[in-house]
């Protein structure tokens, strides 16, 4: 039987978020709404996390003693990771202590925490369809995999970025040194090596939000969200909604490439179930025809649609299922996300057309509270639902059309 505690007593449950953006606040609101305590960690101080949670603590994620000495002084029940750039081997040193669990777990965590861990044990473990790639640690490198079979166009990406940061498409020779230097630029830390894939006809891309948590009979069940469409401009969201029509047996294929990765990454210490939670799962869609883009072991950027879509969003799933809850993954109405950018390079910024914004039908909005903006730093979203998924989107965009963020 499940017990949770009450937050700030001897007998809290409490949870460390490791990454504290948008995201990880809305995670963080969830589990409090459950009665748990929360600790929200971040690399920068006043991080929208940070502003909602029982704690908050500044630190280099990346740092092993750092990260080691916070959890071990605070002493969590559950370390969640939300982004990328965390020394994962104290993950993995802690967890087989018996220290703290990991969600999913620490070697999710791990392999995921670069396009490489999970591309190999993607395409080569699991032989899962994807585009072909190869790695490169050099421009040298990165030429020389193009000219020997990958060919243009192509797509380049670091092996650690988030948020599209770092990724481009080359069309030709004259694209590849271009490419090279964006991606060191982009990159989550200095690594020094990228990806490069063959660039896959597809018709669509979509977010399959993919949840593994307990059942009434007490064992590991995955349940699937509606699929996410979404747009995608330079690797980065700026639209999504649900669900996506898809042809059966693609979607078929896709639940079912989803349940096999994240069974994989759900496996604990000695093989067992125990990694529960939520993953963002990213397909390439033509026909009938599925492949395997990347999976997130956490919420999802453009799973931020299910806050206006289904009965529990993606947060309420993730918090359900990291605290062994029942979850439910059913479609309330279809609906549709647009992003709002900071669009000026400043702190403190306000944010005019609010009103304006929420007069568009059936929308909402979410200013997610960062304390410094750049152009192109998301700031913000506009949710919209409607029976017409093409109305909700239409509604999305206008909403947040009207947003104007402003130095002051």
């Amino acid at each position: 039987m499940l017990t949770l505690g009450t937050p700030l007593s001897p007998h809290a449950t409490k949870v460390m978020l490791l990454g504290s953006g948008e995201l990880g606040k809305e995670v963080l609101i969830a589990l409090q709404r459950l009665g748990v305590e929360t600790i929200a960690v971040d690399r920068y101080h006043n991080a929208p996390g940070h502003q909602v949670a029982h704690h908050a603590r500044t630190i280099a994620m990346s740092e092993p003693a750092q990260l080691k000495a916070l959890i071990e002084a605070e002493k969590p029940d559950w370390v969640v990771p939300e982004i990328e750039a965390i020394a994962t081997p104290v993950l993995q040193e802690l967890e087989a202590a018996g220290v703290v669990r990991v969600v999913p777990t620490a070697r999710a965590a791990r392999l995921t925490m670069d396009r490489e861990g999970i591309r190999r044990l993607a395409a080569e473990t699991l032989a899962l369809p994807t585009s072909p790639y190869k790695f490169c640690d050099s421009l040298a490198e990165l030429q020389a995999a193009i000219d020997s079979g990958i060919g243009y166009p192509c797509i380049v990406k670091p092996v650690m970025s988030s948020s599209g940061k770092g990724q481009s498409k080359i069309d030709g020779p004259a694209d590849v040194a271009k490419a090279w230097d964006y991606a060191m630029a982009g990159g989550r830390v200095s690594h020094g090596r990228v990806i490069v894939e063959g660039f896959i006809d597809f018709d669509y891309e979509i977010t399959l939000l993919t949840v593994r948590a307990r059942g009434a009979d007490g064992g590991v069940h995955t349940h699937f969200c509606e699929p996410v469409g979404h747009v995608q401009v330079a690797g980065d969201y700026v639209e999504s909604w649900q669900p996506h029509p898809m042809h059966p047996a693609a979607l078929a294929s896709a639940q079912q490439i989803a349940q096999t990765v994240t069974d994989n990454l759900g496996q604990g210490l000695n093989g067992e179930p125990a990694g529960l939670g939520l993953f963002g799962v990213e397909l390439f869609v033509k026909g009938e025809q599925v492949w395997f883009s990347e999976v997130s072991p956490r919420p999802h950027d453009t799973g931020m649609v299910t806050m206006v879509t289904q009965w529990q969003n993606e947060f309420e799933l993730h918090a359900r299922a990291i605290l062994g809850l029942s979850v439910n993954t059913t479609l309330k109405s279809p609906g549709a996300s647009a992003v709002i950018y900071g669009a000026v390079e400043a702190a403190g910024i306000v944010f005019d057309g609010v009103a304006e914004a929420l007069q568009v039908p059936n929308t909402d909005l979410r200013l997610f509270g960062k304390p410094e903006s750049f152009v192109k730093r998301r700031m913000g979203v506009a949710l919209a639902f409607d029976a017409d998924v093409q109305v909700a989107r239409t509604n999305a965009k206008l909403a947040a059309s009207k947003l104007k963020p402003r130095a002051v």
